[in-house]
């Protein structure tokens, strides 16, 4: 059945990964190849042992990284263990995946000491997380550098699910990313998982008002089956994918064909005329998806980083604190 894909193959064009971009930002793919050479393999083999205990930190380290790269730039602010830093704020009271930063980086401080930043870290353990799901491979650039300051509102600044499309896509667009990034990386909605409570206006949206069906739809047996597994306690966890859930796949796309969009700024994708051209592609094509995906998570993190000789950052020699206060 995979025949006759290459005809078909893209309705909107690819989005090359941004190499000139990269390196003007300082960045490469051999940054560390003299100082850590072994960083990758580090990283390779720590998150794999990660995984192997918990495969839900895979999905909970694209989402770790989402939010530090959406918030004020890979930073890795995110990572900052403070009072009033995006770590301690409401919208990231669900965020995981800390602690296997935090062993990466224990492990690479014996080999490299004060060379590797924890931003460089979190972005390629967040590649290897998505190619253990069965995900793509990319190629990391690296080069970034940790900043000194997290604060706690700009965790508000990263989309919450309840978004309308034209506020996502001047969100992406304001980052530097465009519509197909925002129907792409909303595909990393195939793995994971959200909770209840997370849903609650989603599956009872209307029910003090005058409707009482979710809006965008909800297809008829999964609301009934959402509203019944979240009817007594909101902290359960719900599939983001109903149909594959733990594979790494182009499904979360055919799924909102079917009205199966857990989230409702994902089944707006579909509906929306500036965006459902683009899902379509991803169903007729599911080969596309894991090609786009790579070239957009490429420039998901490349969203102003600290680079080069910027005074702004350092190399953090713990993940959860600046320099200062280690030493």
């Amino acid at each position: 059945c995979g025949h006759g894909e290459e005809d078909s193959f893209p309705t909107f064009p690819a989005l090359p990964i941004p190499e000139t971009l990269l390196f003007d930002n300082l960045l490469s793919f051999d940054y560390y190849h003299q100082r850590c050479p072994q960083l990758e393999q580090i990283i390779h083999t720590k998150l794999k042992q990660w995984v192997a205990k918990d495969q839900t930190l895979a999905a909970s380290l694209l989402r770790l990284h989402f939010h530090d790269c959406f918030a004020t730039g890979c930073d890795a602010s995110i990572l900052l263990n403070h009072e009033g830093s995006e770590r301690r704020a409401e919208a990231s009271k669900t965020l995981r995946g800390f602690q296997v930063i935090d062993d990466i980086k224990a492990e690479v401080e014996k080999s490299c000491p004060a060379i590797v930043s924890c931003t460089d870290i979190l972005t390629a353990a967040t590649r290897d997380a998505t190619v253990l799901l069965g995900g793509p491979y990319w190629r990391v650039p690296y080069g970034r550098k940790d900043s000194r300051i997290s604060n706690a509102k700009d965790a508000e600044m990263v989309p919450s699910g309840r978004e309308s499309i034209t506020t996502l896509l001047e969100l992406f667009q304001s980052r530097g990313l465009n519509f197909i990034d925002l129907v792409v990386l909303s595909g990393a909605h195939t793995i994971g998982r959200t909770s209840c409570g997370a849903i609650q206006h989603r599956l009872y949206q209307g029910l003090n008002g005058t409707s009482s069906m979710p809006n965008p739809p909800l297809d008829d047996h999964y609301l009934d089956f959402l509203q019944r597994k979240c009817r007594c306690a909101s902290g359960d966890y719900v599939d983001l994918d109903a149909t594959t859930p733990t594979t790494f796949d182009s499904q979360f796309y055919a799924n909102l064909q079917k009205n199966m969009g857990l989230l409702s700024t994902d089944q707006m994708l579909y509906s929306d005329p500036r965006t459902s051209p683009i899902v379509n592609s991803l169903i007729g094509t599911p080969s596309l998806f894991i090609h786009q995906f790579s070239a957009s998570m490429v420039r998901l993190a490349n969203i102003q980083v600290l680079s080069g000789l910027d005074e702004a950052g350092e190399i953090r020699t713990n993940c959860n604190f600046v320099n200062s206060y280690n030493n």
